[in-house]
C-alpha cells in the first residue's frame, strides 16, 4: 500500500468552505429541482445524505483528509440539508406565488394568502 496516503490532516476552514461552497450548490440545485417537480420535502434527507458523502469523498480524495469521520460527515450533512432546504422553501413559495398569483403571493421562504 505504497502509493495510498493514510494520514489523518485537517486541511483547516479554507478547504471546508471551498468544498462546501461546491457542495452547496449541487444542494442548492437538488433543493430547487426537488421543488420544481413537487416532491415532497421529505426527499431532501436522503438525496443530501448521498451528496454529503460525496462531498466528503471529494475531501478524502482531493485533500487527503479522513474519509470515514462521521462528525465530519454529519457537519456536512447539516450544511448541505440547510442549502437545499433553503432552496426548497423558495422555490415552493416562487410556485405557489406564480400558479396560483390570484390566491398566494411570495412572502420571503413562504407564501401568504391574498
Amino acid at each position: 500500500m505504497a502509493g495510498i496516503i493514510w494520514t489523518n490532516t485537517d486541511n483547516g476552514l479554507f478547504v471546508f468552505v471551498l468544498m462546501t461552497v461546491l457542495g452547496g450548490a449541487a444542494g442548492w440545485a437538488s433543493g430547487r429541482a426537488l421543488a420544481a417537480t413537487w416532491s415532497p420535502a421529505w426527499l431532501i434527507l436522503p438525496y443530501m445524505a448521498v451528496l454529503s458523502a460525496a462531498v466528503r469523498f471529494l475531501h478524502f480524495a482531493l485533500f487527503q483528509e479522513e474519509l470515514l469521520s462521521i462528525h465530519y460527515y454529519l457537519v456536512t450533512l447539516v450544511v448541505m440539508l440547510a442549502i437545499a432546504w433553503i432552496s426548497y422553501k423558495s422555490m415552493r413559495a416562487t410556485q405557489m406565488a406564480t400558479q396560483y398569483s390570484w390566491a398566494y403571493q411570495k412572502a420571503g421562504l413562504n407564501w401568504r394568502a391574498r
